[in-house]
């Protein structure tokens, strides 16, 4: 079984599968954060995806997507292909991400432009699909990227949790720093928030729903929190599948235009 974290998620609460460990002694933040980046998972995995997105007013938008996950050779690869509502259906998403720490890559494909198109560096801070969760949530985030301290824990629901502030180590425009709420014991965090250097809370990404499946405990609910816009966008995840098959040939350019067939 390879150690690896699968996900949205940079974002340490990404949709990912994670197993129950057991750790002794004091946890400090890089050891915490290391932790949580290589939680174990099987070595692939699909789903059905459904993107609930809620504006201001409190209209909805839902959005349908199958996900396919799949780890080899120290590179995490992830293809997402969205299939209702009409405006969106057959555009996908894929994105690579490395064990090396070095930068991930993502591509978009336009059925409409019938063209696919990178994600550039500076683009990643952009709204995911008229979501309030970015291009950068939806890939994984290297613990090298930010330096991490354990700032205190909190007590929620009867369950210890440790609270962890990362800071980027490049200078970002879109946050200053981020809060997790990690259980020491599973390492799944139900928190994070996203601080401006004004010290207020932009973002909150919160879990809201997980379960046991095939051994694996997946976050199965989360829901990202734009506070400054009144907005948030809630993923559900269902029908979930693990080591089933797929190949390095799933995840190119070409699949992204053919779509989920396989």
């Amino acid at each position: 079984m390879n150690r690896r974290n699968l996900g949205i998620l940079g974002i340490f609460l990404a949709l990912v599968p994670v197993l129950v460990t057991a750790q002794s002694g004091p946890l400090m933040g890089p050891q915490i954060m290391t932790e949580v980046y290589n939680r174990p998972k099987g070595n692939s995995m699909a789903a059905e995806l459904v993107m609930t997105i809620t504006n201001s007013r409190g209209a909805t938008r839902e959005r349908s997507i199958q996900q396919y996950q799949l780890e080899e050779q120290g590179i995490d690869k992830k293809l997402m292909f969205f299939t209702a509502p009409a405006d969106v259906r057959d555009t996908s998403f894929m994105t690579w991400s490395y064990d090396s720490g070095q930068a991930d890559d993502q591509w978009i494909y336009l059925p409409a432009m019938r063209r696919i198109r990178r994600i550039a560096s500076d683009s990643k801070s952009d709204s995911f699909m008229g979501s309030d969760f970015t291009y950068d949530d939806m890939t994984l985030r290297h613990p090298d990227l930010d330096t991490h301290r354990l700032t205190g824990e909190e007590v929620i629901g009867g369950t210890r949790y440790l609270i962890v502030e990362s800071v980027p180590v490049e200078t970002r425009s879109d946050y200053a720093k981020t809060l997790s709420w990690i259980d020491p014991t599973t390492f799944v965090g139900i928190r994070k928030d996203f601080v401006s250097s004004r010290g207020e809370v932009v973002r909150r990404l919160s879990v809201s729903g997980f379960e046991q499946i095939d051994g694996f405990w997946v976050i199965t609910e989360m829901t990202m929190e734009d506070l400054s816009k009144n907005s948030s966008t809630t993923i559900e995840m269902r029908d979930v599948s693990f080591n089933n098959g797929l190949g390095t040939d799933f995840f190119s350019e070409r699949q992204m235009q053919r779509g989920p067939q396989r």
